[in-house]
């Protein structure tokens, strides 16, 4: 069992917590301005590299609060967690 980190509650196991995608997505400023394919794309497209991945994560099962983590999709590793008000990533 992979133990991650929540930023309030501390380190847990993975199965109390829910993956929420890729972090930083911007919502768009006019959602009503956008054509189907425009809006599709927001929805639905997203990166997925090989490496290093900023993510959000929900510890569901904790405080039930969002926070941010970068996480190598190679490794399944998480580098760093940090909270959504912060700037950026911090090291763990």
């Amino acid at each position: 069992m992979q133990l991650i980190e929540c930023p309030w509650c501390g380190p847990r196991e993975e199965i109390e917590f829910h993956y929420g995608g890729q972090a930083h997505v911007a919502y768009p400023q006019d959602p009503s301005s956008l054509d189907d394919r425009e809006w599709a794309e927001y929805l639905f497209f997203r990166d997925n590299p090989k490496g290093l991945f900023k993510e959000r994560w929900s510890h569901a099962a904790g405080c039930r609060r969002w926070f941010n983590a970068e996480r190598d999709t190679v490794t399944y590793q998480f580098t760093k967690v940090y909270t959504e008000q912060e700037k950026g990533p911090v090291a763990r």
